[in-house]
C-alpha cells in the first residue's frame, strides 16, 4: 500500500486581505482551539512532529513548511493542514517582516 502525503494546502483566493477574526472564527466552527503566533524573518522550526492534527492559516508574510521531502511556500490567507504525527520542518521566508500566522489544533 501507498502511503499518500499527510500534508495539503489550501491556497488563498479571495480579493480581500486575509482578516485573523474571520478566520479565527472558521476555525473554531471546524473543531480547532486556536493560538495565534508570529515568526522573525529567518527563524528556523527543526525537524518535528505533534500527537494532533493541526492547521497554519497565514494572516501576513510567508513561511516555508518542508514535509516528506518536498518544500511549500505559504503566503498570506494560504492555509495547510497536517495530520497528526507528521514530520515536518519550517522556515520563516520572510525577508522584511515577520509571519503572522493563526495555528489551529484539531481537538478530538
Amino acid at each position: 500500500m501507498i502511503n499518500k502525503p499527510q500534508f495539503r494546502i489550501e491556497r488563498w483566493n479571495e480579493v480581500y486581505a486575509p482578516n485573523a477574526a474571520v478566520l479565527r472564527m472558521k476555525f473554531a466552527a471546524e473543531g480547532y482551539r486556536v493560538t495565534q503566533w508570529s515568526d522573525h524573518p529567518g527563524l528556523i522550526y527543526a525537524l518535528h512532529k505533534h500527537p494532533e492534527a493541526q492547521s497554519h492559516w497565514v494572516i501576513s508574510g510567508s513561511i516555508e513548511f518542508t514535509v516528506g521531502g518536498a518544500t511549500y511556500v505559504l503566503n498570506a490567507g494560504d492555509r495547510d493542514f497536517i495530520e497528526a504525527d507528521t514530520w515536518h520542518k519550517a522556515r520563516v521566508v520572510s525577508e522584511e517582516e515577520n509571519v503572522i500566522y493563526l495555528i489551529g489544533e484539531k481537538i478530538k
